[in-house]
């Protein structure tokens, strides 16, 4: 059996005018480790779960655990890691605290991957 090639140029042929253009438009590599830190936030399922619930309603690490099936504890540690990244704010109401999404943004990028994703 033959192996498939790799994808590759059959000559070599620099565009150094498109590589210029392109590597001026290109973010520092700080700003892309970010984003890909970003991003791995969204790699746990229960996180993604956490979010969704969010994208409903405000709740406390209690309704949390209870809509979700999951232990106070469970619900707390995936809350620091969404907290951390920005991802979930949190308010006090005398002993409550109340978790929901930091911003309109991660309803958008939860909205167009559940879009991606049933497309």
């Amino acid at each position: 059996m033959r192996k498939p090639e790799a994808e590759c140029c059959e000559v070599t042929c620099i565009h150094d005018d498109v590589i210029s253009r392109v590597s001026r438009q290109m973010p520092p590599q700080e700003r892309m480790k970010e984003l890909a830190d970003f991003y791995k936030v969204f790699a746990d399922a229960t996180r993604i779960r956490i979010l969704c619930v969010l994208l409903e309603s405000e709740m406390c690490v209690c309704d949390l655990a209870e809509v979700l099936q999951m232990t106070q504890s469970a619900i707390s540690h995936q809350l620091r890691v969404l907290k951390q990244a920005k991802l979930v704010k949190n308010r006090r109401d005398g002993k409550t605290v109340y978790y929901s999404l930091a911003d309109g943004h991660i309803q958008t990028i939860i909205s167009q991957g559940m879009e991606h994703i049933t497309e």
